[in-house]
């Protein structure tokens, strides 16, 4: 079992920034690929970006060039970087982590779940 524990998000303004990390402590696994994924109120999950251990980065079209996923392999942490958001990015966020990385890599959840954070951009 892989614990994935989230912090960061909260509230911005539109164009404002945010930063969210994830962790796998503890975990006797080498995490091949994390990501993120968003759920906004009505619609259905959507992966928002996902780094693997080999340093591949896959990103939704609407988030590329304003997020930045980035990775510390040596403490399977992952981390993303929110700029110029807009009220859309509105959703709560959850990490995901997926300790082959065969599915991510291709744009398919892995097995391991935090439990997510809110991120609200509001003017």
């Amino acid at each position: 079992q892989v614990q994935v524990v989230e912090s960061g998000g909260g509230s911005a303004q539109p164009g404002g920034s945010l930063r969210l990390s994830c962790a796998a402590p503890g975990s006797i696994f080498t995490i091949n690929a994390m990501g993120w994924y968003r759920q906004a109120p009505g619609k259905q999950r959507e992966l928002v970006a996902a780094h693997t251990r080999a340093g591949s980065t896959i990103y939704l079209d609407s988030v590329r060039g304003r997020f930045t996923i980035s990775r510390d392999n040596a403490n399977n942490t992952v981390y993303l970087q929110m700029n110029s958001l807009k009220l859309e990015d509105t959703a709560v966020y959850f990490c995901n982590a997926d300790p082959t990385g065969s599915r991510l890599r291709v744009g398919l959840a892995g097995d391991y779940w935090g439990h997510g954070t809110q991120v609200t951009v509001s003017s």
